[in-house]
């Protein structure tokens, strides 16, 4: 099937910033995701907290799992909309690549730590580490990535600057997003291709369902809590209705895979409606829009708030969550300045860069690269072990 006129074309990209024959038998795309797939930050995914610490539970959700989800849901829509699934696939494996241990108590952290020295933001360390940190290559640090690629993880989520950027991010650019920006212009003031967006709605969709899921599964909130919220109620009657007496764990499937139907139809639809309406002839057309082409319907989107702020008060602020949090805020807050007064700590491999960063602010931006990509098991057992006391989380056999 040929691709819509408005979708990201392969052989129209605009390239890689150290210059790569083609290759014989995978579109530039398909190689972006297959080297974020191969990258050693991927696989570090599989041990970062989506909301659970990684050693709470087998079946919860990890940052590697969900990316996995994200991806499949963005193939499935661009895949309907006639968009570059290779792209929408890439950029949905690639966007949480800047994760920290511990998820976003973790970041919370983080943040705070590096304000004196340019801010820290997962999306902007994601580019950092497919621009820089990699280093696996004989002709290039990082993953040598598509420029496409590239738009869409730094602004998957809507323009970085200019009038339409996300106003909750006012202030200086974070300087993993701004080096990267100087390096190679990725139109920071506009919206990104429809592929990017569709791998925002696509994490949106994931999160949204899976994490009723988890939260079901831990015992912080039960099927007769969410019989009360729009979206997942009408979805349990249903089943209800259709199955009677069916047994616990495949009513909650069941039910939960509607909720999850409802928000991938709903997308389709309130995008197919708004292409047909917009005629967009380019993908330029869709970045100067000067709004996102796909999104929820309206409803959907005030139903979905109100689930989502039961997540908030329910999972993502119980108080066993916030305990645990509070716990993991610890090894952050004690790891990043140990490491900074004593940069020699940090393992051998990292001696180089700590030998030209020239001040303190790139000293700084060493460390947090450094801490910033360790798992939640590694960063517990190294502040056991560099600060001499048990574990502040217990972690098993």
């Amino acid at each position: 099937m040929s691709l819509a006129p408005f979708a990201c074309q392969p052989t129209a990209t605009r390239g890689r910033l150290f210059p790569e024959g083609m290759s014989s038998f995978r579109s530039p795309f398909q190689r972006d995701r297959d080297r974020i797939i191969h990258s050693s930050a991927f696989r570090r995914l599989k041990h970062k907290t989506q909301v659970f610490v990684e050693h709470e539970g087998d079946y919860y959700r990890t940052r590697l799992t969900h990316s996995i989800e994200v991806a499949q849901v963005a193939r499935t829509i661009s895949g309907v909309l006639n968009l570059n699934t290779d792209l929408a696939e890439a950029i949905a494996l690639a966007h949480d690549l800047g994760h920290t241990p511990f998820g976003h108590t973790g970041e919370d952290a983080m943040e705070r730590l590096m304000a004196p020295y340019g801010g820290f933001d997962h999306n902007a360390q994601a580019l950092r580490i497919v621009t820089r940190l990699e280093r696996h290559y004989a002709g290039f640090d990082g993953l040598n990535l598509t420029w496409e690629t590239l738009e869409g993880i730094a602004k998957h989520n809507g323009p970085v600057t200019g009038p339409n950027a996300d106003k909750k991010h006012d202030g200086p650019l974070p300087y993993a997003l701004a080096e990267v920006n100087a390096a190679w212009d990725l139109e920071l003031d506009t919206h990104a291709s429809a592929e990017a967006q569709v791998a925002a709605i696509a994490d949106d969709v994931a999160y949204s369902h899976h994490d009723l899921h988890d939260g079901l599964r831990s015992g912080l909130f039960s099927e007769d809590d969410l019989m009360e919220l729009p979206v997942a109620g009408p979805a349990f009657e249903e089943v209800d209705r259709l199955h009677p007496g069916l047994d616990r764990m495949r009513r909650r499937h069941e039910a939960l895979r509607r909720v999850f139907g409802r928000m991938v139809e709903d997308v389709i639809h309130v995008a197919e409606n708004r292409l047909a309406a917009a005629q967009p002839q380019s993908v330029d057309d869709i970045r100067h829009m000067g709004t996102t082409i796909i999104r929820f319907s309206k409803p959907l989107y005030q139903e979905l708030k109100a689930v989502r702020s039961f997540l908030f008060h329910r999972m993502y602020r119980a108080p066993s969550v916030m305990e645990v949090r509070a716990k993991v805020t610890q090894v952050v807050d004690e790891l990043f300045p140990l490491f900074l007064s004593q940069p020699g700590l940090l393992p051998p491999e990292w001696q180089s860069d700590v030998a030209a960063a020239r001040d303190e602010t790139a000293l700084a931006r060493v460390v947090a690269d450094y801490v910033a990509g360790m798992t939640d098991r590694f960063a517990i057992q190294e502040h056991a072990r560099l600060m001499g006391c048990a574990p502040v989380v217990g972690l098993g056999a």
